[in-house]
């Protein structure tokens, strides 16, 4: 099969796409023949070597396709289920993936939705309902509001009822935004002591809580925008990552909470991941999440999605689309 790995961290000349065999599936795993994949942060950041990975790896942590095999343990999936998964090694044609990281898509959603409201979906959702649990009448601080994650958070929020304050860096990401609901937008290029701003829009106050996936270059203004006992949930390092915070920066500015969640600890009971993809897709079926903007790459350009994420001109979700190839009857088969 074709895939994408890197052979050594670095930009993204680093990734190479070459021919390597189609994954072994284990009995506890399935192998999904992938139609399309998510490119996110992450995957900049395992590239780079700021998350470490055994080499040479393939990336990618989250793609949708079709069941194409099922080992003997896997009894919740059958051939020909369409799933979509957040699991490693994505940028492939194939990719084995444990039973538990799946879910199987409602009639209806297409690749794409699914691949973009796997990952960013799962992550938006598991920030809003349980890291802190948004309620009607909460003000949130939304960084990079015009990303595939902050589209998904602003929509999340607006359903469950809370005010929107976001962020964006250009005019036209401004506008994508109010589309989306957003109450209150900050063009932070505009205004990088953007706390400021957050202040005399919450009649001083400041935000319950701050999702920021920005990290070196708006935290501070993050925690700056908090009331007291606010959250600050930093989920990303865009920017590039936050320092180290001395502790008694949380007292002078209200006594207030930061965290550093990541969504495998959101999943890692049996269920949990699928509960969560419910809710998410159902409110795709009912017309209230929306994918507003997408790009999409061929697996061997993967390295122009990069490049548009690390540059930050891309608006909404980036994707792979895998390059079609001849089903082998030794791989489409129920695995005893």
């Amino acid at each position: 099969m074709k895939a994408v790995r890197i052979h050594a961290t670095g930009g993204p000349k680093q990734l190479v796409y070459e021919d390597i065999p189609v994954p072994t599936v284990k009995p506890n795993e399935v192998l999904v023949q992938n139609e399309c994949i998510g490119v996110n942060f992450i995957d900049t950041y395992h590239r780079s070597g700021l998350y470490k990975l055994e080499l040479p790896a393939i990336l990618g942590r989250e793609g949708s396709g079709k069941v194409v095999a099922v080992g003997e343990q896997a009894t919740n999936l059958k051939i020909g289920d369409r799933v979509t998964y957040f699991s490693p090694n994505s940028y492939a044609q194939f990719t084995s993936v444990p039973q538990h990281n799946i879910y199987v898509l409602p009639d209806g959603i297409d690749y794409e939705t699914a691949a973009a409201y796997t990952l960013q979906g799962l992550t938006a959702h598991y920030l809003v309902r349980s890291t802190f649990a948004l309620k009607s009448g909460d003000t949130c601080l939304i960084q990079a509001g015009a990303g595939g994650l902050g589209q998904a958070l602003i929509q999340m929020a607006k359903i469950i009822g809370a005010h929107v304050i976001t962020t964006v860096s250009t005019p036209e990401k401004e506008q994508l935004v109010r589309n989306l609901g957003a109450d209150y937008v900050i063009n932070y290029r505009d205004v990088p002591e953007f706390s400021g701003k957050v202040r005399e829009l919450t009649n001083g106050k400041g935000v319950d809580v701050v999702y920021d996936g920005v990290g070196a270059s708006t935290w501070m203004q993050s925690l700056k925008s908090l009331r007291p006992l606010g959250y600050l949930c930093l989920v990303g390092n865009a920017s590039g990552p936050v320092p180290p915070i001395d502790p008694l920066l949380l007292s002078a500015n209200g006594s207030v909470f930061i965290t550093r969640p990541t969504l495998a600890d959101y999943i890692r009971q049996s269920g949990e991941m699928q509960s969560r993809c419910k809710e998410i897709f159902q409110w795709i079926a009912d017309g209230k999440l929306k994918l507003s903007s997408k790009t999409s790459y061929p697996l061997e350009r993967v390295s122009e999605a990069h490049e548009a994420l690390e540059g930050r001109t891309s608006i909404g979700k980036n994707f792979i689309t895998t390059t079609k190839i001849k089903k082998k009857k030794s791989i489409i088969i129920q695995l005893i």
